[in-house]
């Protein structure tokens, strides 16, 4: 196990690959780079176990995986054209989804990133605390993307929660852009695990003002961290360490294709030397 390891969201748009590789050849090349990977598709729909398992059967012993939260599971609302389903079903198809990956020792967390105006109330702590119990023996942690979690009055109670439940909290490095945006707060709430995300700082295309959701996409997650900017985290990673077993950063500052290149420059800023990985000569065929 690496204690730290370190990858980016998704595995289809880094520039890792030769030209013209396959999509369906993408994720054992990138277990050649990277130790882990956030899997994005399933916030769009909820994969049949056999892709799960296929995808588990592509990487290493040592790979694990980051599997996000589909939509409906996060208040995000239904996809157009997704089949109508209770709560219930929607969460019983999920875990038969990541049970693979669960049963394989592959599955770091599943990720429940709630949206901009999932505000600090009561009515969303016992969702919270309803999804908990939906998957009892599952590690799940929990983004937070509207800044009232962390308000002076809620911040100490909401990581209390947090650990009292046992959620994972994920530190966010993200624009300080008004309510949909959270501080830094690097608190672990869970023994095992602490998950970093990184988003860039593109404060001006942060929040939509206005713009479509292709044109959002492109611009909100442009961003190329400096060294500088990456060494404010090596103290932090090192303390977060301390008092957990495994540390894991993923780089989503990718609308520009900067995800990959920061991912390993952090790597070597940190000295680190991921295990485990596929052999790279894997690229050649």
């Amino acid at each position: 196990m690496n204690p730290i390891q370190i990858g980016v969201c998704g595995w289809g748009d880094h520039d890792l690959y030769p030209a013209g590789t396959a999509d369906r050849r993408k994720l054992p090349l990138y277990a050649g780079h990277f130790p882990v990977v956030e899997v994005d598709t399933t916030y769009h729909v909820i994969p049949p176990p056999e892709r799960m398992a296929q995808w588990e059967e592509e990487t290493p012993e040592a790979f694990r995986f980051v599997v996000k939260a589909y939509r409906e599971m996060t208040g995000h609302g239904r996809r157009e054209g997704a089949p109508i389903r209770s709560m219930k079903e929607i969460f019983q198809e999920f875990a038969a989804s990541i049970r693979p990956m669960e049963r394989a020792g592959k599955l770091t967390a599943v990720l429940f990133q709630f949206p901009p105006w999932y505000e600090c109330t009561l009515e969303h702590v016992r969702y919270i605390r309803c999804c908990r119990q939906a998957f009892p023996d599952i590690s799940l942690a929990v983004e937070f993307r509207n800044r009232t979690w962390f308000e002076p009055r809620f911040r100490e109670r909401t990581l209390r929660f947090l650990e009292e439940e046992g959620w994972i909290h994920v530190i966010c490095d993200e624009p300080q852009a008004g309510i949909g945006s959270v501080p830094i707060v690097p608190a672990v709430t869970h023994p095992r695990q602490a998950l970093i995300r990184f988003h860039g700082r593109n404060r001006s295309g942060w929040n939509q003002n206005g713009r479509s959701n292709a044109d959002w996409r492109s611009v909100r997650y442009a961003y190329r961290y400096t060294g500088a900017e990456l060494m404010e985290w090596v103290d932090r990673v090192q303390k977060l360490k301390e008092q957990v077993e495994q540390v894991t950063l993923l780089f989503n500052n990718n609308s520009r294709g900067d995800a990959a290149d920061n991912a390993k420059q952090m790597m070597e800023l940190m000295n680190l030397e991921m295990k485990g990985l596929a052999p790279r000569q894997l690229g050649i065929f």
